[in-house]
């Protein structure tokens, strides 16, 4: 099976267990990586026979945006489903989502969480 990465997906969000990251929100990284059979795009040159990842982005830029989740692994669990729900040729997904200025004392570090779904887990 093919694969398309798209990395680097920065996006502004409200989802935190404390309070102050739902009303104040903070930066989000996403990374992703999507399963899908590209021969046909691969012959044809025609966007039509692939994927548009214009349209993932869109989607993970929009539910970060607008979600407002107590944990990260809600928010990554939503992205991961709403992805193989919306993207009919994707078959499974790999995403990381990072807060890379998590509120923790002393601590300079990232937080990523990362997931493996797939359509049967749907």
């Amino acid at each position: 099976m093919d694969c398309i990465h798209l990395t680097g997906i920065r996006c502004y969000g409200y989802t935190g267990y404390l309070h102050e990251e739902q009303v104040l929100g903070q930066w989000f990284e996403v990374d992703v990586k999507l399963w899908l059979d590209i021969s046909t795009a691969a012959k044809t040159d025609a966007i039509e026979d692939t994927l548009d990842y214009r349209s993932v982005i869109s989607l993970i830029q929009n539910l970060v945006k607008t979600s407002k989740f107590s944990l990260l692994e809600r928010l990554v669990g939503t992205i991961a489903d709403a992805i193989l729900t919306e993207c009919d040729r994707v078959t499974q997904v790999q995403l990381t989502v990072s807060k890379p200025a998590a509120p923790i004392p002393d601590f300079g570090g990232k937080i990523s969480i990362e997931v493996t779904r797939t359509k049967s887990n749907l």
